[in-house]
């Protein structure tokens, strides 16, 4: 008997990949949030510039670049290490409560979110590992 060569070896415990692809709908999970980040951030501005006596260069130019930086990263998303960088980019949000607190508690909204998707992504690896997602079976 010939080992067909589009299978590799296989040993017992492993499981074909699932039938579609669950990294690609976390990808669009992670990316929409992100842009849900931008909305809420840029929403900040007017909070800023009410609450805090206005928006000065520097409080413009931080906020700004996280906005900016956010909205880059939604389209990183199938990079290696993007969910690490996400929860990243949530301690320079928390650090925008420097111009107003309001902006530190957004991030810590979207730190726990992202917390929350990093245990999803654990668990759906662990499930695919264990073969119990809809579609896998035993080689």
């Amino acid at each position: 008997m010939t080992e067909n060569p589009t299978q590799g070896s296989s040993s017992p415990g492993e499981f074909t990949p699932p039938a579609t692809d669950p990294w690609k709908g976390f990808r669009g999970v992670m990316a929409g949030t992100l842009i849900l980040e931008v909305i809420v951030v840029a929403l900040a501005f007017p909070v800023v510039a009410k609450l805090a006596g206005g928006v000065t260069w520097a409080s413009g130019l931080y906020l700004g670049a996280v906005t900016l930086i956010l909205l880059l990263l939604s389209g990183r998303q199938g990079k290696p290490h993007a969910l690490e960088i996400n929860l990243v980019m949530q301690l320079f949000v928390i650090a925008g409560g420097f111009f107003h607190w309001s902006i530190a508690v957004v991030g810590v909204i979207f730190l726990c979110v992202w917390i929350y998707i990093a245990y999803i992504k654990r668990d759906v690896a662990k499930r695919i590992e264990q073969g119990r997602l809809p579609g896998q079976r035993p080689v």
